[in-house]
């Protein structure tokens, strides 16, 4: 089954980490928090943990991110976790990889597994699609 819709995201907190030990390269690591709200046919809301070694001023580097959703995905009800990622040059995405996480699902998305993808429109509008089961 397949659904798509579109986000924004609200409440983006950004702070640098350096690990221990403290090891400094080109690219600063972030950690993030944000919820992000959908409308379409996933609809609802997700918290996010998103951590990445990026450049702003060359749109260079890349990130991953943990999400919690809850809401509803074509009609049915209930929450589950995904995981995504991919590395970006120049705005382009490229190297993405994205699942949700089985066994996550409470509700009617008790079951629910499978992949899905995000994109980005030239006018900053953010996408995301799930392929994903039922059982």
């Amino acid at each position: 089954m397949k659904a798509a819709a579109t986000f924004t995201t609200i409440d983006f907190k950004q702070t640098e980490v350096l690990p221990t030990p403290s090891i400094k390269t080109a690219l600063p690591i972030f950690v993030s928090t944000m919820e992000k709200l959908y409308s379409g046919e996933i609809q609802g809301r997700s918290a996010t943990i998103f951590t990445a070694a990026f450049d702003h001023a060359t749109k260079k580097g890349c990130y991953t991110a943990m999400e919690s959703f809850e809401g509803s995905v074509n009609g049915k009800v209930g929450t589950f976790n995904f995981l995504h990622t991919a590395s970006t040059t120049d705005g382009d995405r490229a190297n993405e990889f994205f699942y949700i996480v089985s066994g996550s699902g409470t509700g009617d998305l008790k079951t629910i597994s499978g992949t899905g993808g995000m994109r980005i429109d030239t006018d900053g509008t953010h996408h995301i699609w799930l392929d994903y089961q039922i059982d």
